[in-house]
């Protein structure tokens, strides 16, 4: 990790009269328009907070599943796992007071309250003051915990790096051998005919990023052990299943089966050699029967005949692409890439205000945060095009009072915005938030221009990204994967970057960790400063 090096300066800041607004050729014309994207995009997720907080119990603070028929609980897949983890999120970047308050509060309080098995939560009732089942069902805490580690707190330790939430995942993955290490049957049909493999998939992700994350191998042995169950003659989804789901609730598994196929590359051959023709088998057969005419995914397949059991198209293709998109980097399969290429061009001509998921939000935050991941490693220029068609279609779901529609699910629309903003911040943010203030930007991982105004004036400093993957994850690379916020231009330590103001500014180099500690501006009202930085 970089030491911390407190340095006070001010950037020589020359306010541009002309509004770049009114200048259609200015160069930096889009990144101001970004910043008004960023503006409405923050202020959303800010509304979302509030609007949930609304609704927590008075007596325990926490919130529950929905605001209708499981208001009366909270619980740790859907609750846990969907929704609280991007009011934490939303908080860290936007929201100080709440995340230093309210936001560990609540965690506390679930961890007090719902864990049942050591530290495995289980579901919690308000109206009871106590667990909702008087008896244990060990398949509701199993999924609960290998839920609410993959979708909720990976997320906060993708972005936060160590911290309570951090702790609060290693906790439940020490006590889950309790019950289970690979999971072989889940009973209730709540969870739906693919609940072992989605619990195993979510497991293999967990562990393979917690080996990285904490440098144990213990994590990695434990994800072989699943791998291990899966990866052959008679157990590979695409030989053993006669319906697999490519969308959430079943995808898991691919993406689980090639992230630990990843780290046996980096730390572990012998694996990766036993595991390569299953992996590869796998994924051709997905691509020979799961996908449609324009290269997106079926919701659900039988792979063993080729059948489409379900023709809807998954609106998490991007994280299924995730996976063949980083083997075909480890593996030099171009057909792999290609069927990415193939599935991002398709977007704009066809899938514009697209039947997602029955037409909910979330159908569409879950197809926007998957193509942002991919456009992040492939700019096709007409991804971007839908990335900004559709993101005005999802924030049109959200009420007056914040919430969107009332369930779990509204926590993704949080978590894709927050993406997207940082996509059009190119990774920077302010120290302090204004609802007024306009931060944008362009550029690519060398050089970016940055557009800042607010009509009230701002005094504050603007922080650059660092690679997150390395220096908060540990990983040896940036690979694709579901729930990481992507890197755009970031900036290292002990290199150095040119600051040039325009349009007629003084031109200043800064170390890059004076730009990780936040370059300091005083913003007048009215006023508009544009900057590019580039390393040198």
């Amino acid at each position: 990790m970089f030491k911390t090096v407190v340095i006070s300066f001010i950037l020589l800041l020359i306010p541009v009269t002309q509004k770049v607004k009114n200048t259609d050729n200015s160069d930096f014309a889009e990144a101001y328009a970004n910043g008004k994207l960023v503006n409405e995009g923050f202020n959303r997720c800010i509304r979302f907070v509030n609007g949930w907080t609304n609704k927590a119990d008075p007596e325990t603070g926490l919130i529950p599943r929905n605001l209708t028929d499981s208001k009366d609980y909270w619980n740790a897949w859907d609750a846990g796992a969907d929704n609280y983890p991007f009011m934490v999120l939303t908080s860290s970047i936007l929201m100080p007071e709440f995340f230093s308050t309210t936001a560990i509060d609540m965690l506390n309080t679930e961890i007090k309250i719902t864990s049942r098995i050591g530290k495995l939560p289980d579901t919690y009732s308000f109206s009871k003051n106590g667990y909702r089942n008087d008896q244990i069902d060990t398949s509701q805490v199993i999924f609960g915990s290998a839920e609410y580690m993959k979708d909720g707190l990976i997320p906060l330790t993708e972005w936060l790096g160590n911290s309570p939430w951090s702790d609060r995942m290693l906790n439940i993955l020490s006590d889950l051998p309790k019950v289970a290490r690979v999971v072989k049957q889940i009973n209730g049909r709540f969870y739906g005919n693919s609940a072992v493999v989605e619990v195993n998939g979510d497991l293999l992700q967990v562990l393979s990023r917690m080996f990285w994350f904490t440098g144990k191998r213990e994590y990695l042995d434990w994800a072989a052990e699943i791998a291990d169950y899966y990866l052959n003659d008679s157990n590979l989804p695409t030989v053993a299943l006669n319906r697999l789901r490519i969308r959430d609730h079943g995808c898991e598994i691919i993406s689980g089966l090639c992230e630990v196929y990843l780290a046996s590359y980096y730390v572990w051959p012998e694996k990766r050699e036993q595991w390569k023709k299953y992996i590869h088998l796998m994924l051709d057969r997905i691509l020979e029967v799961g996908r449609n005419q324009d290269g997106l995914f079926y919701n659900e397949i039988n792979p063993v005949t080729g059948e489409v059991v379900s023709a809807g198209i998954s609106d998490t293709f991007g994280y299924t692409f995730n996976a063949y998109y980083f083997v075909s980097v480890l593996d030099s399969v171009p057909e792999y890439r290609d069927a990415v290429l193939k599935a991002l061009s398709s977007l704009n001509a066809g899938y514009r205000n697209f039947n997602w998921e029955n037409g909910g939000c979330d159908g569409y935050a879950d197809a926007i945060e998957g193509t942002l991941n991919l456009y992040n490693r492939e700019p096709v220029a007409s991804a971007k095009e839908w990335l900004d068609s559709e993101i005005r279609i999802m924030w049109n779901y959200q009420k007056s009072d914040g919430i969107i529609e009332g369930w779990h699910g509204d926590g993704n629309f949080a978590r894709t915005t927050i993406m997207y903003c940082l996509w059009k911040t190119q990774g920077l943010l302010p120290d302090k938030w204004d609802e007024k203030l306009m931060l944008g930007a362009t550029g690519d991982k060398t050089f970016i221009r940055v557009a800042v105004s607010c009509e009230t004036g701002w005094k504050g400093k603007i922080k650059f990204d660092i690679p997150r993957y390395r220096d908060k994850m540990h990983m040896p690379v940036d690979y694709p994967r579901i729930n990481q916020f992507q890197q755009w231009f970031t900036v290292e330590a002990g290199k150095k970057y040119e600051v040039l103001m325009q349009p007629r500014g003084k031109k200043q180099i800064f170390t890059g960790q004076q730009l990780i500690d936040g370059l300091q501006i005083s913003l007048k009202p009215g006023k508009d400063i544009f900057f590019t930085v580039r390393s040198i």
